[in-house]
């Protein structure tokens, strides 16, 4: 197969490299570059304590057209006062002189440790090595990948094409995530390029209603970081028609886009600090939306429903008492959870049923579990993962 990383759309540019921020010396700065210009749209955490790269972007990103995106890994630059957010602008700085834009036309994302400040003479030669290495190659997009992570055990890529008015269009995209995940935004990092003509407003809609109905889906371990960024860059290159109305070929595209969004999540979750295994769970027989969506990630963060996950315990009394103990409105006699394709308890009662097979059911990579709150006609799902030792022992020993 061909290039199947961000730089397979037409009309981008990336690199990765190690300038020392992390100890280990793994890859740490990426640059992802659109000559032409690109349309760009942005969500970010609703974490009320953002990163200077956060506050940055959110100016940035009101330009009609970017050029660049400058993310580092090892350090979140967050809690870093006035010095951070200088620092920031820096960086953006410093890739616009070398790719000759202007400082407004560059975004930038950070990752890592919060409360330290970035090491700039590091960061500052890091980018000059970096932009000397941009490349439309699949190796070159990978490199970005890599240079994103910090307790991630791989990189997470996904890349899909379609056709819009006869014209082929290609999104790709990649994040990185692995602890401190929650709803709202569960992202961490995530960049996508396309070469798709869209005009920005609408590149935004797509984005925002596909993070929110996968990457938001997502809950690790039901905290926001401070960081979060998904970024999305539309080179127009593609040569369709500009997409400028919800039409038929934008539905199309937005899609396509939730597709390629869901698909990251996924990686996300099966790559989460130590997790082995995720799950995803559906809500019906809700009162309203919100409620559906509560009860979800009650069950989806309930750590004992998250434990029982890991060990292959078909103990669905922990998933009744989570949606039990959230608030949402139920009717006990009509609350009813399956477990796969099996029921387990049904109208308040318990149901007979083979633990076997409902412990293989749930010791798969995947498996799904559904409850009827019997309150209503509102419907929603949330993704989760399990809870291992790995856990515990990763964010023990993740030392600032």
């Amino acid at each position: 197969m061909g290039n199947t990383t961000i730089t397979a759309p037409k009309g981008f540019l990336a690199s990765g490299i190690s300038c020392g921020i992390k100890k280990s010396g793994k890859k740490d700065i990426a640059i992802l570059v659109c000559p032409t210009g690109a349309k760009a749209a942005a969500v970010f955490t609703t974490n009320k304590i953002v990163s200077a790269a956060v506050t940055v972007s959110k100016q940035h990103i009101k330009s009609a057209d970017i050029e660049a995106v400058v993310a580092n890994s090892g350090n979140a630059n967050a809690c870093t006062g006035s010095k951070g957010i200088e620092d920031a602008i820096k960086m953006c700085k410093t890739a616009a002189r070398l790719i000759d834009a202007k400082a407004n036309q560059v975004l930038i994302a950070s990752t890592g440790i919060i409360g330290h400040q970035l090491p700039m003479e590091k960061i500052n030669n890091g980018i000059i090595i970096a932009a000397a290495k941009l490349s439309s190659s699949p190796e070159a997009g990978n490199d970005f990948a890599q240079a994103i992570m910090t307790t991630d055990t791989r990189c997470k890529q996904a890349f899909k094409t379609l056709n819009i008015g006869g014209v082929k269009i290609t999104i790709a995209g990649t994040t990185k995530g692995a602890g401190m995940i929650g709803p709202n935004m569960a992202t961490t990092l995530c960049f996508i390029t396309t070469d798709v003509a869209i005009s920005k407003n609408l590149l935004q809609k797509s984005l925002k209603d596909a993070v929110g109905n996968s990457l938001n889906k997502l809950t690790v371990d039901g905290h926001q970081s401070t960081n979060d960024t998904a970024i999305i860059l539309a080179s127009g290159l593609a040569g369709n028609k500009p997409i400028t109305k919800t039409d038929s070929q934008y539905k199309k595209f937005a899609v396509a886009l939730s597709q390629l969004c869901t698909d990251l999540a996924k990686q996300m979750a099966l790559d989460a600090e130590g997790a082995t295994r995720m799950f995803t769970v559906v809500i019906n027989g809700a009162a309203s939306k919100d409620e559906a969506i509560k009860a979800a990630r009650a069950i989806a963060d309930y750590d004992l429903v998250k434990c029982a996950i890991h060990g292959g315990d078909p103990n669905w009394g922990r998933i009744i008492c989570a949606v039990g103990s959230c608030g949402v409105k139920l009717n006990p006699n009509k609350l009813t959870c399956v477990i796969g394709n099996i029921t387990v308890f049904k109208n308040d009662q318990p149901v007979k049923f083979d633990p076997k097979k409902v412990s293989k059911i749930i010791s798969q990579k995947e498996h799904t579990i559904m409850v009827n709150l019997g309150a209503g006609k509102f419907s929603d799902f949330c993704y989760g993962c399990d809870l291992s030792k790995d856990y515990v022992t990763i964010n023990a020993d993740y030392h600032t």
